[in-house]
């Protein structure tokens, strides 16, 4: 069947099978960068938060199927990054380990198995070191440049931490939580529109990159609000999220289309996404906020009509035009989860 004929559920699960197909890896257990394979190369750096949004989509066609397959191979796959991470899932990358927090966490809530809450648990003391009075606070992007301070590890880790707290009910993990965004939203948030900008003190001259404008630190910022307002009930969180998102959509969509930018490869690859995954969760919240919807489905019926190429399923940094040979991990991730999305959006309609 053509896959324009295809509802949303079908072309994800298509999507996803061939992800599997042509990415994994039978040796590492975990996914190469590269299809075709060949196209990499034997030093090319591994890119372990990638992996985590593996485990994420996992966790999405879990949800989304109930396939009682799933869970196992999950649990294969995690066991195999922690082994190829050298025997942990602790890493230089706070932001990198956050990601992974929060997929580990994911799976726990999906599965109930205990050992996922273990590994996030030991996640989130390593993570909690990153806070330091650099920059009148905040969490540090690595270990090893501990005064420059972004977005991607500062609001990544408040959703976990709010996430933490719904869970499990620690008033630490809301304390957390609420001293990281406050921080976020007063360092790294414009207050005239609520457009969220990447970082601060990269050069150790206190410079804000304002002109780092990418997708996911929006997505980020947007669940970080959502999951704060669902732990407290208050309505300025939501309010924030809201008024990023409308921001995110004014500065980042094409005029008059609402399609989301062709932001590149490698890490970039992934950034839309990360937005996509916390729009849906800003719509189950909020399911009247403005223009979510639209804007989730006009980039996913682009993709499906001009973005992909067929057997294998394959999409590339632009969902509106179909990629060109090879294609990285990351941005397949990316319309993965679009896909997903619209998945989701087709069940709750």
């Amino acid at each position: 069947m053509d896959r324009r004929e295809l509802g949303w559920a079908q072309l994800a699960e298509r999507m996803h099978r061939d992800l599997f197909a042509c990415y994994m890896n039978a040796q590492t257990g975990i996914l190469d960068q590269w299809y075709p394979r060949t196209a990499g190369r034997a030093d090319e750096n591994f890119y372990y938060w990638w992996q985590a949004h593996v485990l994420d989509v996992l966790v999405d066609a879990y949800e989304r199927t109930g396939d009682p397959a799933l869970p196992d191979r999950m649990r294969r796959f995690c066991r195999s990054l922690e082994h190829y991470n050298g025997g942990t899932f602790t890493h230089n990358y706070y932001d990198d380990m956050e990601w992974t927090a929060l997929a580990l966490l994911r799976a726990y809530r999906a599965t109930g198995e205990p050992w996922y809450e273990e590994k996030v648990q030991e996640l989130w003391a390593d993570i909690q070191t990153a806070w330091n009075e650099h920059c009148g606070g905040g969490m540090a992007w690595k270990k090893d440049q501990l005064d420059y301070k972004n977005t991607p590890a500062n609001a990544p880790a408040v959703i976990l931490a709010a996430r933490l707290y719904s869970l499990f009910g620690r008033p630490d993990d809301l304390a957390w939580a609420k001293r990281i965004y406050e921080w976020n939203k007063t360092h790294l948030v414009d207050p005239a529109t609520g457009f969220v900008w990447d970082g601060m003190n990269r050069t150790g001259d206190g410079t804000i990159d304002k002109d780092w404008k990418f997708t996911y630190c929006q997505g980020v910022y947007i669940g970080a609000g959502v999951e704060l307002y669902v732990c407290t009930g208050e309505s300025l969180y939501l309010e924030d999220a809201r008024r990023t998102a409308a921001a995110c959509f004014k500065e980042l969509g094409e005029p008059g289309t609402g399609l989301l930018p062709e932001e590149g490869i490698d890490d970039t690859g992934l950034f839309k996404g990360i937005l996509i995954r916390y729009l849906v969760r800003l719509l189950e919240i909020d399911p009247a906020c403005p223009h979510v919807r639209e804007v989730l489905l006009t980039n996913a019926e682009k993709l499906r009509s001009d973005g992909l190429i067929e057997n294998p399923l394959l999409c590339g940094p632009s969902w509106k035009e179909p990629p060109t040979l090879p294609v990285q991990l990351s941005v397949q991730l990316s319309g993965l989860m679009l896909l997903e999305a619209a998945a989701k959006l087709e069940v709750s309609k």
